[in-house]
């Protein structure tokens, strides 16, 4: 059996990455299996194959503590003392030499890197012996500067002590020197304030020496400091980001192994067959997938989903028991409902050219902030009434992000065209699902927005609909937004925000519902929102997590999709961020089944039949439902380039807070404070941002006292909050039950017209 040759030169240098097949003994049952090793940056790892290398790493071992030994003519050893041994062979005796000069050209470079390393954490220590000038050493140097900088800090306390004593009784005498009759002893007087003043200058000059000394010593130790400080940190962030590699591999690793149905075929190669003199290779190998034992865990879904028998999936006119012909005929529709959007949804003819929007930002400075002097405060405390530097926030306003709920406006435009009122059911919930996926990297936090503060987002000409968004309270903040569209939907939300911040995590409880109306139909649909949580905020790397349950109701037809968002958890065999979902009809038989996940696509399956399965974990029994194949309902966009340095917002995103003409003087575009952080201003960002915040809490105490002024008795509308919105009023939705800000209408012709005499002045 020919071997591919390694992707690398005949005598690598050091640096190179190197690459290609060995055989590793894996135990006495599976003998030698083929494996692709990468060696890079000191580091030998190996996988299964070259397909796997992005997400699942085997093993991993280390070649600065590492001991590369030859066997024989194709077979060598590499032990790093006992915990990890990889027993390894070439295809031959020239591709072992190649190996073994990587390997050890590697090995001397992670080596030098980890003395240099070592020394340059030590190098003011020029008193301290060669033989202590190892890593270890440092804690105790450490704790000998802290002490002397502490005697010093006593020294100054000292000092200070004896300064206002002396300088006190100093001034005493000068006070009865003054007093003094000509005639009398006054030599005796002079005497003493001549003592005091000695005393009195000693001890300043003390004073002086100790904070000469003090900052002599602390500038000395300032730089290397810095430099551990920086070597700690990025330490600390390789170890995160391994960390999270690690359980991504996991996670991998554990579906592979409940995948797998049967063991894998060992190699026939009779050159690969088991030595007699190896006796040493019996240990049990990290990769012996027959080994590996999972605690029990209870699948989250509820419900387990197979393939329906195939005869479901015949386009015959025949009925088939207990399946309708519109069931039968469903798959199909599938692909001729696919067909039939794209054909109705090509563009018209454009008479203007469309504006092109931008697709950059300036990028992200790098500005340090010690987290805990400012986040210590906080606990337990509402976010929205904490004083939050522009340090945590990213340049949008929170009526921004509300309408970047819309970015995947295309699902309600296909939703809008299904007869089906079950098929409409997936599509809107595939768009509940959708406004999440811009969150997995939007660490920063929101502008708070100004009370009558306003978002338009007219994308009329581009997509077909437009967007209002306005802010119509203050505590509770709150934040109304209604959005049409020419194909036939309506979409329109009330959300207040409760968050919390609990120390290692901050959780954020949208409260208000959701509802899309469809005009051909008059499907009336509402749901809420997932909890959101920003996991840690002090130590750690950042990132966010949805959990909960999310019931998208048809008022209409009774139709109901339950959703499952599951929470994070390293010790889950799904995959991370998963959702699942089942759309029932109003007497509760599911029709449709939906999985994925929230950060990346969602699918749908018809149901052909469902039953109780078997007992699962603890005794509950899960409902097994006989699927046709999944189609893909949604997929994320890909960000654009370069996003990470953009706060990783989306096309979209990079657009909201581009200047417009014409758009309301309350428009979010107008902030000065959020224009500032975009464009990386951030100190006049900060200034401006809380010159806005005292004037809106004086414009709240003004409102306050006209409505007490107003008020015919002290029980009447003296609320400080009985604001009035401007674009949206309060009613009572007799379908949904439920009372929240819907838009009154206005704006559009306002904007038209040029006239804002309405809107006040909040910036």
């Amino acid at each position: 059996m020919s071997e591919p040759k390694p992707p690398t030169p005949t005598t690598p240098t050091p640096g190179d990455t190197y690459k290609g097949w060995l055989f590793k003994w894996t135990n006495y049952i599976k003998g030698y299996q083929r494996r692709w090793f990468v060696l890079s940056n000191g580091l030998l790892s190996y996988y299964r194959c070259q397909a796997e290398m992005g997400h699942t790493c085997i093993g991993t071992i280390n070649l600065a503590t590492a001991n590369i030994t030859v066997e024989d003519s194709c077979n060598f050893v590499i032990s790093n003392g006992g915990a990890q041994t990889y027993h390894l062979k070439a295809s031959s005796e020239i591709e072992r030499q190649r190996w073994i000069t990587a390997l050890e050209l590697a090995k001397a470079k992670a080596v030098r890197m980890q003395d240099e390393s070592d020394d340059s954490a030590d190098e003011l220590s020029a008193a301290t012996p060669a033989s202590t000038q190892a890593a270890g050493s440092h804690p105790s140097e450490v704790q000998s500067t802290l002490r002397t900088l502490g005697s010093k800090v006593e020294d100054l306390t000292t000092c200070n002590d004896l300064i206002v004593k002396h300088g006190s009784a100093l001034q005493r005498s000068l006070s009865e020197l003054e007093g003094l009759q000509v005639g009398t002893d006054m030599g005796e007087k002079i005497r003493q304030v001549t003592e005091r003043a000695t005393l009195f200058r000693i001890t300043s000059n003390a004073m002086i020496n100790a904070c000469r000394d003090f900052l002599s010593i602390a500038q000395s130790h300032s730089k290397r400091w810095q430099k551990a400080l920086q070597t700690e940190r990025e330490q600390r962030i390789r170890l995160e980001e391994t960390l999270e590699q690690l359980a991504k591999q996991h996670n991998h690793l554990e579906r592979a192994f409940r995948g797998a149905t049967v063991l894998p075929p060992s190699l026939s190669n009779p050159n690969l067959s088991i030595k007699s003199g190896v006796s040493g290779k019996g240990d049990a190998s990290d990769e012996d997938d027959d080994n590996e034992f999972f605690d029990a865990m209870e699948d989250p879904t509820g419900f387990i989903t197979v393939p329906a028998d195939p005869k479901y999936h015949r386009r015959s006119g025949s009925n088939i028991s207990g399946i309708s012909n519109e069931t039968a005929m469903d798959d199909q529709s599938y692909d001729e409902m696919s067909l039939a959007s794209n054909s109705e949804s090509s563009p018209p003819l454009e008479l203007e050219p469309v504006r092109q929007r931008r697709t950059r930002i300036p990028d992200k400075p790098n500005y340090y902030l010690n987290l805990w002097s400012i986040m210590k405060n906080c606990i337990g405390k509402e976010l929205s009434k904490i004083p939050m530097p522009v340090n945590f926030n990213e340049p949008l306003s929170m009526l921004q992000r509300l309408s970047e709920d819309l970015e995947y406006y295309e699902l309600l435009d296909k939703a809008a065209k299904c007869q089906s009122s079950l098929e409409q059911m997936c599509y809107v919930a595939a768009f509940t699902v959708s406004s999440y996926s811009t969150t997995v990297h939007r660490t920063g936090k929101p502008f708070n927005p100004l009370l009558g503060e306003t978002f338009e987002l007219d994308r009329f000409r581009e997509s077909g609909y437009r967007s209002l968004c306005e802010q119509v309270s203050h505590h509770p903040p709150a934040a109304a937004h209604h959005a049409f569209s020419e194909k036939g939907w309506t979409l329109r939300q009330e959300i207040t925000l409760a968050s919390k911040f609990r120390g290692k995590y901050l959780s954020i409880m949208p409260l208000g519902s959701i509802q899309c109306m469809f005009d051909k139909s008059n499907n009336h649909y509402s749901w809420k929102k997932v909890t959101t949580t920003v996991h840690n905020i002090i130590v750690g790397k950042l990132w966010i997590d949805q959990s909960g349950e999310i019931d998208v109701v048809n008022h209409k037809t009774g139709d109901r999709c339950h959703l499952k968002f599951a929470p994070y958890s390293y010790f889950s065999r799904d995959v991370p961020r998963k959702v699942t979902g089942v759309v029932t009809d109003k007497d509760g038989k599911a029709h449709y089944v939906l999985s994925g996940t929230w950060d990346e696509k969602m699918e749908f399956s018809r149901i052909m039949q469902s039953s109780k399965g078997e007992n699962g974990t603890e005794g509950k029994q899960r409902t097994v439902y006989q699927t046709l194949k999944p189609k893909e309902i949604w997929r994320k966009n890909p960000l654009p380039e370069g996003a990470e340095n953009m706060y990783y917002f989306s096309s979209l995103a990079l657009t909201l807070n581009e200047p417009e003409e014409g758009v309301a003087p309350t428009d979010s575009r107008r902030r000065p404070d959020q224009r500032l952080m975009e464009e990386g201003r951030w100190d006049e960002a900060n200034a401006e941002k809380q010159r806005l915040e005292e004037k809106q809490r004086s414009t709240r105490r003004e409102r306050e006292r006209d409505a007490v002024k107003a008020a015919p008795t002290p029980e009447e509308g003296a609320h400080p909050d009985n604001y009035q919105a401007l674009w949206f009023e309060k009613i009572h939705d007799s379908v949904s039950g439920e009372t929240l800000h819907v838009y009154k209408g206005g704006y559009w012709d306002a904007k038209e017209q040029g006239s804002w005499e309405m809107c006040p002045d909040i910036f």
